[in-house]
């Protein structure tokens, strides 16, 4: 069970890189509906001017066009997320993968005279990818391929010969493996997936036909996976796949409720969202709900400690409101006042059911920056934006609500109700550079990172602990060889929010510098 888990905190974090992308993208797509839509025109009349409103369709209409290769993005992203070692190589043997997997798909669908005309490739489960024609798999053969290809990588990429073999070792080696391997899998799949095609169509059917009752359940099983980091295996396949919805747009087939949107988005002619895209309204509890709790917990801190709740909880919510990260707020409970992060996850799918029924259509997945960039250009009439205000108020009341109830019925020792004797802070660079650095060796030199990747290190049980290293949006992954030696305490002293262990998987969470953070530690490694 333990090496399940391991395996699929590390999938899931390897889907972090492909998915932070597309927010990038649907940023530029509502940039180029800012200029280019019209919709802000009657305010603002230079917008209708003829190079302004061509510039902003070229912007919108350009990266509206990454959604329809985000298999490849996938196959590609996977890889570099998984590998070990030699990042940029695993994402060349993932593009190597993807084109031989869709290339041997398209061989054996040619080989059975399969293959069709365009106009009847929909109906029978056909598509392009990249000017071949194969079985419609979506972002799922990017994510299969991905996969594997990641996996191969990590299990042969040390493989050395010698002699006149020596050339075929390491990355060449994967090459040689990959491709026979690829080839295989692209003919069980030309066999194997119509099958799971008509599965995966039923569970969508059924998940769509379970009402607001389906939007409950998918929003409490995407923040109660927060602690595991496997949170990343919910929501992605409703953003990305058939299971997110599939709508025409503008002539083109999309798959994924974030797809759908950020499509429609950039069509002139779609004059209102389609409902597909609830699935990706998980901002409800990041701008409202999560800013609420904080506010309970800041007003039920003691006196004395007030100010300290205010500087921990306040930074943390703001994060959380602007940007829609919440780690930070999350783990400031988590550990403490468990049964409240229980409440959260549950207040969550109450937030999305009452999405549904208040048929709210407006985005909001990463904070109000996202929110205004994303709706606001688009007007009332498409996006009817202000229900999602609506809701999120109702949210905002009922996490205050709930959190003050919980917190003073079971005297949840939330930041700064903890005991007279306990110390509720928040430790800076300059606390950590006044203590003793019992790791640091007398030659290495204290640079800025030094010192803190060193204490890092050290409450990782010391560089022979440690297996790799790596980073997601805001926590430190790490797996090591025995998670029994960590010490949270030290980690904590670092400015760590909280340690999650699962096996020899562990995850340290940071937030938002947790970039620098891995490189300290891999600058000292």
């Amino acid at each position: 069970m333990k090496n399940i888990i391991n395996a699929l905190q590390a999938f899931g974090k390897s889907l972090y890189g492909p998915v932070l992308i597309l927010p990038i993208v649907g940023l530029y797509i509502a940039l180029g509906n800012l200029f280019g839509n019209g919709n802000l025109a009657e305010y603002l009349p230079f917008l209708n001017h003829p190079i302004i409103q061509g510039t902003g369709q070229l912007l919108a209409k350009s990266a509206v066009s990454l959604l329809s290769n985000l298999a490849l993005i996938f196959a590609v992203g996977i890889p570099v997320g998984l590998a070990k070692k030699d990042k940029g190589y695993a994402g060349l043997i993932g593009l190597v993968a993807f084109i031989i997997f869709i290339n041997a798909m398209n061989i054996i669908l040619t080989q059975q005279d399969k293959l069709l005309t365009i106009e009847t490739m929909r109906a029978a489960g056909h598509g392009l990818v990249l000017g071949v024609q194969v079985l419609e798999m979506g972002v799922f053969a990017g994510i299969l391929t991905g996969g594997f290809s990641g996996w191969l990588y990590n299990k042969y990429s040390g493989r050395q010969f010698n002699g006149i073999m020596a050339i075929y070792s390491g990355h060449c080696f994967v090459s040689i493996i990959t491709i026979p391997f690829m080839i295989l899998l692209g003919v069980l799949m030309s066999e194997i997936w119509p099958f799971v095609q008509a599965g995966i169509t039923k569970l969508a059917l059924g998940i769509h036909g379970a009402g607001a009752f389906g939007p409950m359940i998918y929003g409490f099983l995407e923040r109660i996976l927060i602690p595991t980091g496997l949170h990343h295996l919910v929501y992605t396949p409703f953003l990305y796949t058939e299971l997110g919805g599939v709508q025409e747009v503008c002539g083109t087939v999309y798959q994924g409720a974030r797809n759908i949107y950020f499509a429609e988005m950039a069509c002139p002619s779609v004059t209102k969202l389609s409902p597909t895209v609830v699935w990706d309204a998980r901002g409800i509890s990041k701008m409202f709900g999560l800013t609420a709790a904080a506010a309970a917990m800041i007003m039920l801190a003691k006196k004395e400690k007030k100010q300290i709740a205010k500087a921990i909880l306040i930074p943390a919510a703001a994060t959380s409101l602007l940007l829609g990260v919440t780690e930070p707020l999350e783990f400031s409970f988590l550990f403490v006042a468990p049964i409240l992060f229980f409440a959260h996850a549950i207040l969550t799918g109450i937030g999305m059911m009452l999405f549904y029924l208040f048929d709210v259509h407006a985005i909001g997945a990463n904070g109000v920056i996202d929110f205004v960039l994303y709706n606001l250009p688009l007007g009332i009439e498409k996006s009817n934006w202000p229900m999602y205000i609506l809701v999120g108020v109702i949210m905002a009341a009922l996490y205050f609500v709930t959190f003050r109830f919980l917190i003073l019925r079971f005297n949840l020792k939330t930041p700064g109700r903890e005991a007279d004797d306990e110390e509720t802070r928040l430790y800076s660079k300059a606390d950590y550079q006044q203590q003793p650095q019992s790791t640091a060796s007398s030659t290495t030199p204290l640079t800025e990172t030094g010192p803190v990747g060193e204490q890092i290190i050290a409450g990782l049980g010391g560089r022979e602990n440690i297996d790799s290293v790596d980073n997601c949006y805001t926590r430190l992954r790490v797996t090591v060889k025995d998670a029994d030696v960590i010490n949270e305490e030290t980690l904590k002293q670092t400015g760590a929010k909280g340690v999650v262990r699962h096996g020899n998987s562990v995850q340290v969470v940071y937030g938002l510098h947790v970039k620098k953070m891995r490189e300290a530690v891999e600058a000292v490694l």
